[in-house]
């Protein structure tokens, strides 16, 4: 039997959670959400309640989760930048790796896709790390292009990113909660 995969918004109490997949993503891949681990296990619960609480309701930030069985498995980030343009991105993607093989990155990705796109965005961003190709193909794969935009890792300079983007189709599924 197939496990069931389900992705819904963080709820404002879900601090726990959020802390549970973070640090397991950071104990995983150190180098690849803007953080550390030691950060992570430093923090205070309320930073993670706060965090939860925030993108529960925000229109342009949310984190979104999923779900196998109904026990958290992953979790992507889905925000607009804020500069005049207010681009839209998806980051800090993980799943856990005992579920990868049943497309769940591919379900939060789209999920965080459709909700920006409800929120107003025509183009969703997404920062790959040039030397994690399983990445690139995986946004690749998902319908992302390269923009030629790169830029240096700023906790790990000697590594580069690219700037990779997805049109929005214009009968783009609405997020549901």
């Amino acid at each position: 039997m197939i496990p069931s995969l389900t992705v819904r918004r963080i709820a404002a109490d879900q601090g726990a959670v959020f802390r549970e997949l973070r640090t397991a993503s950071l104990r995983e891949a150190p180098y690849a959400f803007g953080a550390t681990l030691e950060d992570a296990l430093s923090a205070d619960a309320a930073s993670f309640d706060a965090t939860a609480a925030e993108r529960a309701v925000s229109f342009s930030v949310s984190t979104f989760i999923l779900y196998t069985e109904g026990h958290p498995a992953g979790l992507i980030e889905a925000h607009f930048d804020d500069t005049a343009a207010r681009r839209a991105f998806v980051c800090e993607l993980w799943v856990a790796p005992a579920v990868r093989h049943l497309r769940g990155g591919e379900l939060l990705v789209d999920t965080a896709s459709s909700w920006l796109a409800n929120e107003g965005a025509t183009e969703i961003y997404a920062w790959v790390a040039d030397a994690n190709r399983n990445a690139m193909r995986f946004y690749e794969a998902l319908g992302f292009g390269p923009t030629g935009e790169h830029r240096r890792v700023t906790r790990a300079p000697e590594q580069a990113e690219s700037l990779l983007v997805r049109h929005v189709p214009t009968t783009s599924q609405v997020y549901q909660q």
